[in-house]
């Protein structure tokens, strides 16, 4: 049977482009920079998006090394993406809106050879589930609803 966990975030906008989100107990921001109409009070979706693939790489491979026994003592990542504006502005209906791909650099402080650095990292890469979300196709359903079960947006 599987182990399914709910990941639950509410968010609310008021007039700007500024989001406020709770996850758990934790308040964050979501903005536009000025030169998109936001206040810049925080990261874009899109900052946001790349952060969580860093982040998921960096849990996941702290997993990973506990289970195969491995010595590390620090990643760093980079992560980057690149995204053509066109289409999430409406300027082109031929342009994907979504990123055209990433590229992950990772420097890895343990004791393992270049070769065993690498196929860790696939193997952390395989198990993210950012990852896996961003490489296969994940439905969404929308739904329109009067009422959120009392949850209003977050007041950050």
């Amino acid at each position: 049977m599987a182990n399914v966990k709910k990941v639950t975030v509410t968010a609310h906008q008021t007039e700007s482009m500024r989001m406020d989100l709770q996850a758990r107990h934790h308040r964050v921001i979501i903005d536009q920079p000025a030169s998109s109409n936001g206040q810049d009070a925080g990261p874009t979706p899109l900052e946001y998006l790349v952060a969580s693939l860093a982040g998921c790489m960096g849990a996941i491979g702290r997993i990973v090394a506990r289970q195969q026994k491995l010595n590390i003592r620090w990643m760093d990542f980079v992560v980057e993406g690149d995204i053509d504006v066109d289409g999430l502005l409406g300027r082109s209906t031929t342009s994907r809106v979504g990123f055209q791909g990433f590229r992950i650099k990772a420097r890895i402080d343990g004791d393992l050879s270049p070769e065993q650095k690498q196929a860790f990292l696939h193997e952390v890469e395989r198990r993210c589930p950012v990852s896996e979300n961003l490489v296969n196709a994940t439905p969404i359903r929308l739904e329109v609803v009067e009422d959120l079960g009392g949850i209003k947006g977050p007041a950050v």
